[in-house]
């Protein structure tokens, strides 16, 4: 799927982590056709480096939900957002700001760790409304949610967002940071609510 002028866009992490996480899973052989189902063939000879249309990542997480139970959906989704936190941990959050993080005590490091997420909204949010709230629990917020923007459920399906920032607090606020993800649009609430605490 080709990106229209001015679509929003998120990183590859949406399709990358959750292609890795559908095939150790699955196996290659449902992954591709799963990933061609929701039209990411291309992705298949040549995974994607830069930001992607946002279409594409509702896409692929829509087929997940449609195409398996929801009890192995929900693991592939969590195990992407943790692979996800992996990713950035590795890649995008310098060793030396890893480090002060750490030393610091949990509730100013989530405040510091909280300006870059929402700093960064914009790569993981697409066309979504993020807000933010420090404080315990810290509070995120995203209005029109791309990962379940048009689904419908009973139980709140953002594993993926839950994963990676549980992912993100363990490894630099605190080692029992748990995240629960409180509303979610797809049970009709107005926005997916991420609440974030640690004891």
């Amino acid at each position: 799927m080709s990106a229209a002028p001015g679509a929003a866009r998120i990183g590859p992490n949406a399709i990358t982590q959750v292609a890795g996480a559908l095939e150790r899973a699955l196996g290659q052989a449902p992954t591709q056709a799963l990933m061609r189902s929701a039209g990411l063939g291309e992705y298949l000879r040549a995974p994607p480096r830069q930001m992607v249309d946002e279409r594409e990542v509702i896409a692929l997480h829509t087929i997940l939900r449609e195409r398996l139970q929801p009890r192995t959906a929900g693991a592939i989704a969590r195990e992407a957002g943790e692979r996800t936190g992996d990713y950035l941990l590795a890649h995008r959050i310098p060793r030396p700001v890893q480090r002060v993080l750490r030393l610091l005590p949990a509730r100013w490091a989530s405040r510091v760790l909280l300006r870059a997420i929402t700093r960064h909204a914009w790569t993981f949010a697409g066309s979504g409304h993020f807000r933010a709230r420090a404080g315990r629990p810290v509070v995120i917020e995203i209005g029109d949610c791309p990962i379940c923007r048009g689904a419908h459920a009973s139980a709140a399906l953002c594993g993926y967002y839950t994963a990676t920032f549980a992912r993100l607090y363990r490894e630099l606020v605190h080692p029992r940071a748990q995240v629960r993800e409180s509303a979610c649009i797809a049970t009709g609430s107005a926005a997916c609510r991420f609440e974030i605490d640690w004891s």
